[in-house]
C-alpha cells in the first residue's frame, strides 16, 4: 500500500492528524517533481535501478534540515521513523545507501534546484527593489582536507578552526536570490561579480548594497550600466589622495549619467537597509549553513545550498499560508 493510499485510509486519518507538523506544511505549496527532469537522477542503464524517487528524498532532507538533523546516518535514522517517511511521501523508509546516493547525485544539480526555488519566490512577488550582497563564513568539520584556515579581517589574524565561505545576494524578507560557495569567507572580486550577475538575471532591482569590501570600480560600473544604483562605502585604500565622498557611487554616477543626482541623506537611508543581508545570513545559518557536517568541499557545498533551499521553501510556505515570509519557522 502506497503512502498516498495510507493517507486516504480512514483508519489512519487520526494518525496523520497527529503528525500535522511544520514540515508537513513545507510540502503543501511546492512540488518537487521537477527533480525528475535532471539526468543525474535517471536510472542507470546498467546496474541498480533507483528504488526511491527524488521528490520524496528532497522532502526528506528538507524535513531533516528543518529539524536540525544533518549527516547521512542521522538523516537515514530520522527517515526510518514511520511518521516521517509517510509524511514525506515514501512508500517505505529509505536505506542509508539510498540517502547517501541521493545526496551524492544532488551535489551535481543543487545550485539549479536553488535557482528553481528562487524563481518560485520571484513569481510570488517576494523580491523587493533593494538587493544586498555579503559574504559569511561556513565552519568546516575538524580535519577537513579541503577547508581553509579561518581568518578575521577585522583583527587581521587567523583563528582556531577551518572553514569555507558563501557569498549571498538577498532581498526583502530574508530571501536569498543568488549565492556562490567559496573556499573561504574572503571571496575574490570575480565571485562578487558572478553572484551579482546571477541576481540581476533573476529580476533587476533599483539598489544594490554592499559593505566597503565591494568598493570596486568593476562592480559599480557593471551595476550602473545595468541601471542599478550600487551603494557601498568608499574605501580609500591604496591611495595617497582620497576623494571627499562617503560612497563610491558619488564619483562613478557622473560617468554614467549627467542627469542623476544622489542626495547624501538618500544614500545613508538606503545603506542602512544593508542589515537585512546579515539577518538573511543568520536565518540561513539556522537552516544548516553555519557549520558543515561532512568533510570535503563537494559535500560541504551541497549542504550549504540545501540550507539556502530550505530558507526559500520556508519563506514561500509562510507567504502561501498568509504568514510572514521573513519568519524562520512555520506555525501550524
Amino acid at each position: 500500500m502506497s503512502s498516498a493510499t495510507l493517507q486516504d485510509d480512514p483508519s489512519v486519518e487520526s494518525f496523520f492528524n497527529v503528525v500535522e507538523t511544520e514540515t508537513l506544511a513545507l510540502f503543501e505549496h511546492l512540488s518537487f517533481e521537477f527533480l525528475e527532469e535532471f539526468d543525474v537522477f535517471a536510472p542507470a542503464k546498467m546496474g541498480r535501478t533507483r528504488d526511491l524517487e527524488p521528490p520524496e528524498m528532497m522532502r526528506g532532507f528538507l524535513h531533516c534540515y528543518y529539524k536540525n538533523i544533518y549527516g547521512i546516518r542521522p538523516v537515514a535514522r530520522e527517515l526510518n521513523n514511520t511518521v516521517v517517511w509517510l509524511s514525506c511521501g515514501f512508500d517505505r523508509p529509505p536505506s542509508r545507501d539510498a540517502v547517501d546516493r541521493f545526496l551524492t547525485d544532488l551535489e551535481h544539480v543543487v545550485d539549479r534546484v536553488f535557482d528553481h526555488l528562487v524563481e518560485q519566490a520571484a513569481l510570488r512577488g517576494l523580491l523587493e527593489l533593494t538587493y544586498s550582497i555579503d559574504s559569511t563564513d561556513v565552519r568546516a568539520m575538524p580535519a577537513d582536507p579541503d577547508a581553509s584556515k579561518c581568518y578575521d579581517p577585522t583583527d587581521d589574524e587567523y583563528y582556531y578552526g577551518y572553514g569555507y565561505g558563501c557569498t549571498i545576494v538577498s532581498t526583502g524578507q530574508k530571501i536569498p536570490i543568488a549565492a556562490e560557495f567559496t573556499e573561504s569567507k574572503q571571496a575574490p572580486e570575480e565571485t562578487a561579480m558572478r553572484v551579482t550577475r546571477d541576481a540581476l538575471a533573476v529580476e533587476k532591482p533599483m539598489w544594490m548594497l554592499g559593505d566597503s569590501a565591494y568598493d570596486t570600480l568593476e562592480w559599480h560600473d557593471h551595476l550602473l550600466t545595468a541601471g542599478v544604483v550600487p551603494v557601498a562605502p568608499y574605501n580609500p585604500r591604496n591611495t595617497d589622495d582620497p576623494k571627499n565622498i562617503e560612497y563610491r557611487v558619488e564619483d562613478r554616477i557622473e560617468k554614467h549619467s549627467n542627469d542623476v543626482q544622489l542626495k547624501q541623506s538618500t544614500l545613508d537611508e538606503t545603506y542602512n537597509r544593508r542589515s537585512g543581508v546579515e539577518r538573511t545570513n543568520e536565518s540561513v545559518k539556522g537552516c544548516g549553513l553555519g557549520r558543515t557536517h561532512a568533510r570535503g568541499r563537494v559535500h560541504a557545498r551541497a549542504q550549504v545550498f540545501l540550507a539556502l533551499c530550505l530558507r526559500l521553501v520556508v519563506a514561500i510556505t509562510n507567504y502561501e499560508r498568509g504568514d510572514n515570509p521573513g519568519s524562520t519557522v512555520i506555525t501550524v
